[in-house]
């Protein structure tokens, strides 16, 4: 797709109207979305409202009932699970589907994501740290346009998780797609995002610009505010950070 956003950014994704329900319950009820090459959205929300459903649709593996979807043509999912194929080796799961010409994009790849030394490796020698960066490397090897991410780092141990979201941070402003990130996690998200959501009842109760300098603290007063308010929106009470 072309055309360009508000500030002059490519428009990766252009949501009109999205309406989707599973038999008498609609979890997607009018839903409006533009999100520009480079810009990072971070969707929140309670289990069962819609947020995986939002990214099968971007991804194409679900139909809406009603609206207008459109997305820039190379997309790639990382999931919560890596998904790596055990009978191949990192490499040959990093390009999988592509021509053996990408061979050397895909090492460079497992080079960006920390991996170099792994690429005749077992999926089943790998921790979930290093299975969830192959899975990031097969996602980049495809150079996207849009970069869906499902809860990629929910399995995870509270150390990898904060050094995934740093390297996917760093990897995402470096190749610059469009990204969705669907959490459940309001500091995952203030941690990444340029852009934060909530969805309940089938539509956006919030959708704000995160205006705050990278790093982020999560103890800066001005990300408790942003914490507050979404907290606020999930329908719970914010806690004290400690």
């Amino acid at each position: 797709m072309s055309g360009t956003g508000a500030a002059g950014g490519e428009v990766a994704v252009q949501i009109t109207g999205l309406r989707k329900a599973f038999g008498p319950k609609t979890v997607l009820d009018g839903v409006d979305l533009e999100i520009r090459r480079g810009e990072f959205f971070a969707l929140l929300g309670p289990s069962g409202t819609g947020k995986t459903t939002l990214l099968r649709i971007l991804a194409g593996l679900e139909r809406p009932d009603a609206g207008t979807v459109l997305a820039a043509r190379r997309r790639t999912t990382v999931y919560q699970e890596p998904r790596l194929v055990q009978a191949r080796r990192v490499l040959a799961n990093v390009t999988l589907g592509l021509p053996r010409s990408s061979r050397g994009a895909g090492r460079r790849a497992l080079a960006e994501v920390g991996l170099e030394r792994h690429e005749r490796a077992w999926p089943a020698t790998l921790s979930g740290g290093e299975a969830q960066r192959a899975a990031l490397a097969r996602a980049l090897v495809r150079d996207p346009q849009v970069l869906l991410l499902d809860e990629p780092f929910a399995a995870l141990d509270a150390l990898t998780r904060l050094q995934m979201q740093d390297l996917v941070g760093e990897l995402c402003a470096r190749h610059r797609p469009a990204v969705v990130l669907v959490t459940h996690d309001v500091d995952e998200a203030l941690r990444l995002a340029d852009r934060v959501a909530v969805l309940r009842d089938g539509v956006f109760a919030a959708d704000r610009v995160i205006d705050l300098p990278r790093p982020r603290d999560r103890d800066d007063p001005a990300t408790a505010r942003y914490r507050r308010s979404f907290l606020s929106h999930l329908g719970v009470a914010a806690a004290a950070p400690h």
